[in-house]
């Protein structure tokens, strides 16, 4: 696979700088989340659940703006307000926040989510919709890793390694479902500016063979 490392870095770079030419509160705090790379948007998934207490997806103003502090985003309180307004679109005085983490997670075109799609239909050998270790050991080439080459990891630490790309802080489940995996890789995205260079990427990455 690609050195996600690498990119994920060049994620918190592009966005540390994004942050000062951000147009609107929606950028700032896409920026900010990214500044973190691709954990950031997840931990604000989980930080969000977290906070619902009755499980209606529905967050007031005082509750989102807790929420959003409480993962890190920075803004003022004219700016919050500004974000409320803009995700809670019918007036109602509450927010979903499922929309407003899709509002913030970074958007593929049509050509990047089918490879994403791709992918992990090719790791999901089982159908099943989620992906695991067993699953791996079928579709990735751990002799290929610079850890297992170098001695530094066993084949099981390898792909042990690779599943936590797609968990946050200390929530580890060993299981990547397609959301998540879009998910990350929607914030890897942001490091590659060019369609090509992502194809290649995650042909490279995969071994996919989907044609032009």
């Amino acid at each position: 696979m690609a050195d996600m490392t690498r990119l994920n870095e060049d994620v918190k770079a592009k966005a540390r700088a994004n942050r000062f030419n951000a147009k609107d509160a929606l950028d700032l705090v896409q920026a900010q989340f990214l500044a973190r790379g691709a954990s950031g948007i997840k931990g604000a998934q989980r930080r969000f659940r977290i906070m619902d207490d009755d499980q209606n997806k529905k967050l007031s103003f005082d509750e989102f703006s807790k929420g959003i502090r409480e993962v890190g985003v920075v803004l003022q309180k004219e700016q919050e307000w500004e974000l409320f307004n803009l995700i809670d679109t019918n007036g109602e005085g509450t927010v979903d926040f499922d929309e407003f983490l899709r509002a913030v997670q970074p958007k593929m075109n049509e050509r990047r989510m089918k490879l994403v799609e791709a992918a992990f239909a090719k790791m999901d050998h089982t159908g099943d919709g989620a992906v695991t270790v067993e699953d791996l050991t079928k579709t990735y080439n751990v002799k290929k890793h610079p850890k297992y080459t170098g001695g530094d990891w066993s084949e099981e630490k390898v792909y042990q390694e690779f599943l936590k790309n797609f968990d946050v802080d200390d929530h580890t489940d060993g299981i990547v479902t397609l959301k998540e995996f879009i998910a990350y890789y929607a914030v890897i995205s942001c490091s590659i500016d060019s369609d090509t260079c992502f194809d290649l990427t995650m042909r490279n990455s995969w071994g996919l063979n989907l044609g032009n």
